[in-house]
């Protein structure tokens, strides 16, 4: 066999493996798993994103400085690393070069170390249109609205599915590009004027370039896309190539997850879900790679619990009331949305939710963050199952309907006075503190890997290593 072609295969058996950790977050997202990427990217020389677009919201704070991103791989942070972005996401490349503006006024250097995949649908106007004005029509005609960032998401993973969309490989024909652009407007203005009646709504100041009296423009959308390819060109990728020789050559690769378990499209809380696959699992098909390249899966969860938008949440507190400890998470834990500043909704911590995201995972281990927030609370509640229809279970259900009716079972902890902000050392902690982290580790069959104090890069208790943990390597 000749093996010149492919140098993945031309270097196995004579090159130390690389070890390659996934990260993903286990409850509706927003569980900090920036910081931790960024954190554990010092010991990974690749970041990948495998799915979501920029309706992913990605905060770190390194020496006090805030950092938001939305679709460049948190690995950017770090200098040296290679940041790719996988087939799995759904790319605005309009979005895309505002946040590397942004970033490299900040001095950070990002094309020279960002590949993207030839193979990611592309976001356009029309998917934001269309995002937009299905939400309107939901809300006009008395449905309730699925909450979603009104980015284009959803309709571009639909495209994905129906096999039309237009891929990033497609920027490079110009031509082709054009035609199945034609193609994809004709059936949109008819589903937006027709159903929808889009020509009775105002249209968003930053779309205004692109829509015409509720119709998508073929020209302005064409022209503005083939000023963004070159752009864009420098940077495109065969991913999944380039991710197996990185991995043969013996780097260490980091899988870098968006939203959460619970906003997966089939184990979540279905329909108020994302458009993808969120889990450990989409990390191979998402970006190319074989799922025995998967060592370590580490999820990231709140020590309480948030959401944002619409959907069940059995352990859900009153976080508006001042003087309540969903107030107190709500307030001390600045819970608004990165993407949308929208209010997250803040509620106890659901150990019966965590199971579910352990199975669908496979966790090797759990990354506690925000433990923090929780200072100076008197009681905590664990919730360690639900009732449901008259019996008990200790795992969340599948689907809205059924999680909605859950009433939550609770164990009462202890809560401690002392602040742990900042602390590195888990005997460090309040004692108090270490019996709720112990708690949550039997309840939820998983061990607790790494603790979070702070959002400051450096305020972490590490138990064990993720990149060292035994594993069997591939």
């Amino acid at each position: 066999m000749n093996t010149t072609a492919n140098p993945a295969i031309a270097t196995q058996g004579t090159a130390r493996h690389g070890r390659n950790v996934v990260v993903v977050g286990t409850q509706w997202g927003d569980e900090g798993k920036g910081k931790l990427v960024d954190w554990l990217t010092e010991s990974a020389q690749g970041v990948v994103r495998f799915h979501g677009g920029h309706n992913a919201g990605h905060t770190l704070v390194i020496n006090g400085i805030k950092t938001a991103l939305h679709l460049v791989p948190s690995g950017i942070m770090r200098a040296g690393v290679t940041c790719y972005i996988g087939n799995g996401v759904v790319v605005s490349v309009a979005k895309l070069m505002e946040e590397v503006a942004g970033l490299e006024a900040a001095g950070v250097v990002v094309r020279e170390r960002l590949r993207v995949s030839e193979a990611c649908p592309l976001i356009l106007p029309q998917h934001a249109y269309l995002d937009i004005v299905r939400e309107a029509f939901r809300e006009r005609s008395g449905s309730e609205k699925i909450g979603t960032t009104g980015r284009g998401i959803g309709p571009a993973y639909e495209d994905k599915v129906a096999r039309r969309a237009l891929r990033v490989q497609d920027l490079l024909h110009p031509e082709r590009f054009a035609a199945k652009l034609k193609d994809q407007l004709g059936l949109y203005n008819h589903i937006l004027v027709e159903y929808l009646h889009s020509n009775e709504l105002e249209t968003p100041e930053t779309l205004k370039p692109f829509v015409q009296d509720g119709l998508l423009q073929f020209e302005p959308i064409l022209a503005e896309a083939m000023r963004q390819a070159e752009w864009l060109k420098p940077m495109i990728a065969d991913v999944s190539v380039e991710l197996n020789t990185a991995h043969h050559r013996g780097e260490n690769l980091l899988f870098e997850g968006a939203q959460g378990t619970l906003l997966d499209i089939d184990h979540g809380t279905y329909p108020f879900v994302t458009s993808s696959n969120c889990v450990a699992g989409n990390a191979a098909a998402g970006s190319g790679v074989g799922p025995s390249l998967l060592h370590y899966v580490l999820g990231i969860t709140k020590a309480y619990c948030t959401r944002v938008g619409s959907g069940p949440f059995p352990t859900e507190l009153d976080w508006e009331t001042p003087g309540t400890p969903g107030y107190h998470m709500s307030t001390v834990g600045a819970e608004k949305g990165v993407t949308t500043g929208r209010s997250r909704r803040c509620g106890w911590f659901d150990a019966a939710l965590l199971k579910r995201s352990a199975q669908v995972n496979g966790l090797t281990g759990l990354c506690i963050t925000k433990l923090d927030v929780l200072d100076g609370l008197d009681k905590l509640e664990i919730c360690v199952g639900y009732e449901l229809d008259g019996r008990r279970i200790d795992i969340l259900p599948l689907g809205a309907d059924d999680i909605a009716e859950c009433k939550p079972i609770y164990e009462t902890v202890e809560g401690w006075s002392d602040s742990t902000v900042g602390v590195t050392e888990y005997d460090k902690l309040p004692a108090n503190a270490r019996k709720y982290l112990e708690r949550i580790e039997q309840v939820c069959g998983v061990p607790i890997a790494v603790i979070s104090t702070s959002p400051d890069r450096d305020h972490t208790i590490l138990r064990h290593k993720p990149f060292e943990y035994p594993v069997t390597c591939a």
